[in-house]
């Protein structure tokens, strides 16, 4: 891990650069007697974690905590006990050291670190990972689970505490309800035409008045869902 420490005080800079130096895996790239100078320095280079102190002349650990764009995890250095509470309000502030610190504590600090950099590659991995768009549902008929691929079907029509799908070859009876189907189903193919008909518009052969017809299916169209199923249709005017 590279780190930086920021400390006015030459002294606390030289003991948390001894136990950096006494800990595997743990680089110091610069000390900062000054955090403008600090500042400058990241806007520049990357580090994983910045050893900072708290009480400095005219720049706070606070205030370099907040001037940082994209701040690394920040290990609090300080005499002080009493603002720990206001420390860990900043998410990236991971530990808060009080000195005089001794190396066993300062071993637990950057165990802290490690485990809320794994923590950070996975959370990045997860958001850069591209979703899988699922093209199939699986239905439940007599205990059995049956996988049924959405371009397959051409409509759903609610039965009072049951559905009816039907699909191009059979139709499957299932107890759920429309609106908890229709939460399931891709929106870029769907649409409820009616309070107790979805359909494929994809499957829409012709449509005429207030009705549709999909296979040898005719399907209301109620008023308030026909803006809806137009604006998925690929009109020539």
């Amino acid at each position: 891990m590279n780190c930086i420490i920021v400390d006015d005080e030459a002294t606390a800079r030289a003991i948390v650069s001894k136990m950096c130096s006494d800990t595997q895996n743990m680089n110091v790239l610069e000390e900062f007697s000054s955090a403008i100078d600090a500042i400058k320095f990241l806007n520049k280079q990357s580090v994983d974690v910045v050893f900072l102190d708290i009480h400095m002349p005219t720049f706070t650990g606070f205030d370099f905590v907040e001037t940082l764009k994209e701040s690394p995890k920040i290990v609090l250095v300080t005499s002080d006990k009493e603002l720990a509470t206001q420390a860990f309000e900043y998410e990236n502030i991971v530990d808060y050291l009080v000195k005089p610190i001794t190396q066993e504590r300062f071993n637990k600090s950057v165990s802290k670190i490690t485990t809320a950099l794994n923590n950070q590659i996975i959370l990045n991995s997860a958001e850069n990972k591209p979703v899988k768009q699922n093209n199939e549902l699986f239905i439940n008929i007599d205990h059995r689970l049956i996988k049924l691929k959405f371009d397959e079907i051409l409509l759903i029509k609610a039965l009072g505490d049951y559905i009816n799908i039907k699909t191009e070859k059979e139709d499957y009876k299932v107890h759920t309800t429309l609106k908890k189907i229709k939460e399931k189903l891709p929106q870029n193919t769907f649409v409820q035409t009616h309070r107790s008909y979805i359909i494929n518009f994809t499957k829409i052969i012709d449509i005429e008045d207030n009705s549709v017809l999909i296979a040898k299916n005719v399907v209301p169209i109620s008023r308030s869902s026909r803006p809806e199923l137009m604006q998925h249709l690929n009109l020539l005017k």
